[in-house]
């Protein structure tokens, strides 16, 4: 009783196709493997850069145009609501 047959996972797998469709579970599938391999891809990236360590930089890059401002300043554009 505490198990699944193949059966429950047939009608399952028959709702899930009803609600969603073919078109948009195939879309879901290839959006999850690009972003799969997407996050390899930037583990293996990320460990070569670890390794020389010469290439990143001692702290964040410098702002352009910016004055020195306290680090609890929040620089924000209020909009007029029309």
């Amino acid at each position: 009783m505490g198990t699944f047959s193949i059966w429950h996972w047939l009608i399952v797998l028959l709702v899930v196709v009803l609600i969603f469709g073919t078109k948009k579970l195939k879309n879901i599938g290839s959006d999850l493997g690009g972003a799969v391999k997407g996050f390899k891809d930037g583990m293996k990236s990320g460990s070569e850069g670890a390794e020389t360590g010469a290439d990143r930089p001692a702290g964040p890059p410098p702002q352009v145009g910016t004055q020195a401002k306290s680090p609890d300043t929040v620089d924000v554009e209020a909009r007029t609501k029309s």
